[in-house]
């Protein structure tokens, strides 16, 4: 029955596929192949999301002008995607998906000599070792929710943007020092202890939440910072956070903070999550917040002493914070 289904699903989007257009989106049709698919000469993307493929199928080497190339949520495994790095014909990819299947290793992709794009999260690799024959175009990775040791083979991406390695086994921050167009990075769930950006400056988002965490220290140089994340940590005090005259959104919640410390001189804050710390007291919230106290918009506190033992704890922060949309969970006008 299921079989019918698919063949009749295949048989409708082969009906209604525009000759004219350039893209094929065959998403969630549950295809185990595409042997009953036809495929045109002339596609630029073709989206196989969340279908059933274990090989691919080789007239997709064969579409010169593919652009884009998604693979996401298949059971792909190494031998299923090796014949991808003989496919000359479409050495142009710009974007390749292979997030959620069940790889073990970064596949052969140094065909693709203009890659800008390239996602192999939610598989079973253990190393980025490989990572060193994808092309120095690109400037999005992500290998997250993999199980990934050390950050290794990413020094030759001089133009990467997004490196996104969370829910990894990672240990160390290591090897980004040549990455110096990163803007963001994400390296959440692993079990990191101490932050080390390798001297980079112009980074504007940072996750680094639920890691080992017990400071702060390490992101002094990054000025061009915008959002912060370092939540479920041991963080016991706030630091080093003066300079990043940029930042609007900080959230060290679930730490084990007992003041707001060290950003009185920052001006652009709009989102503060201080919840599930051991903040004591209200008392001087005020000068703490002192530079972003027209800004701010959104606080989280509950969880906290201070919240518990403050009769006048929401209007207290009203009082304070004149622009405040949100206390908490508590959204208002």
């Amino acid at each position: 029955m299921d079989d019918c289904t698919d063949k009749e699903k295949m048989e409708e989007s082969v009906i209604e596929y525009d000759g004219s257009s350039t893209v094929l989106d065959l998403t969630s049709y549950q295809l185990h192949s595409l042997e009953s698919i036809d495929i045109p000469f002339n596609l630029t993307e073709l989206d196989l999301t969340a279908n059933r493929l274990t090989v691919l199928d080789s007239r997709i080497g064969l579409l010169s002008n593919l652009k884009k190339l998604s693979l996401r949520q298949n059971l792909l495994d190494d031998a299923g995607v090796d014949m991808i790095s003989g496919w000359d014909a479409i050495s142009g990819l710009e974007e390749l998906v292979l997030r959620d299947n069940k790889l073990t290793k970064i596949p052969d992709v140094s065909i693709f000599k203009k890659l800008l794009v390239f996602d192999v999260s939610f598989n079973e690799i253990s190393s980025l070792n490989g990572l060193a024959k994808v092309s120095n175009t690109l400037k999005e990775l992500y290998v997250s929710k993999n199980e990934v040791t050390t950050m290794e083979e990413i020094d030759h991406f001089h133009e990467l943007q997004i490196l996104e390695l969370g829910s990894n086994r990672l240990r160390v921050m290591e090897n980004l020092q040549t990455l110096t167009k990163l803007k963001e990075l994400w390296l959440g769930r692993n079990r990191i202890r101490v932050v080390n950006l390798c001297g980079l400056k112009c980074i504007e988002k940072i996750s680094l939440q639920s890691n080992r965490l017990t400071s702060m220290k390490g992101f002094e140089d990054c000025v061009a910072l915008e959002e912060l994340y370092l939540s479920h940590n041991g963080i016991a005090k706030m630091e080093g956070l003066s300079t990043l005259v940029n930042l609007r959104v900080l959230d060290a919640s679930s730490n084990k903070l007992t003041a707001v410390d060290d950003i009185e001189n920052l001006t652009q804050l709009e989102d503060l999550w201080l919840n599930d710390n051991q903040i004591t007291s209200l008392e001087g919230i005020a000068e703490a917040v002192a530079g972003s106290r027209e800004k701010l918009t959104t606080i989280y506190l509950e969880n906290n002493p201070c919240a518990k033992n403050s009769p006048n704890y929401s209007a207290t922060l009203k009082q304070i914070f004149p622009n405040l949309q949100q206390i908490d969970s508590a959204v208002f006008g």
